[in-house]
């Protein structure tokens, strides 16, 4: 590992630039991109049109916000593999999963709020989200450093 003024960095950090990932594997970008697209595709679906979406997968009882909840999470997940195309950076990666699925969970619960939860569920989850946002921030303003 190199050292930096911040200390250690990994040196999947500091390797040299070269082809995208997507150029030197063609094979893996598509199937990455299909994992992406369809955890997208039913994110989004869960996320907007619950009902809808519960008749298709046809699980009882009906629960508006568990599939909101999933929807999210769905979301961040094919986020976060779309970026791993593009940025070599694991961690920054899963923060940004994180970050777009706990903004997206934090909104259902305010959504949400009239049929259960607690009252401290959105400040609590908002927290979280800012918490990501800080820590994609720092982790882009050290790799500048």
């Amino acid at each position: 590992m190199q050292q930096s003024h911040d200390g250690p960095r990994p040196a999947v950090l500091m390797r040299r630039p070269g082809p995208p990932v997507w150029r030197r594997q063609p094979g893996m970008t598509a199937a990455a991109l299909v994992c992406a697209a369809t955890m997208l595709i039913l994110g989004i679906w869960a996320y907007a049109a619950p009902l809808s979406f519960s008749h298709f997968v046809d699980y009882a009882p009906y629960n508006r916000h568990l599939i909101h909840d999933a929807g999210a999470f769905q979301i961040g997940i094919g986020a976060a593999t779309l970026l791993a195309l593009v940025c070599p950076d694991a961690l920054l990666v899963t923060l940004t999963g994180f970050t777009v699925a706990s903004g997206l969970h934090t909104l259902s619960h305010y959504t949400d709020r009239h049929i259960g939860g607690h009252g401290s569920d959105v400040p609590v989850l908002g927290l979280l989200t800012l918490v990501g946002l800080y820590a994609i921030y720092a982790r882009i303003r050290g790799r500048k450093a």
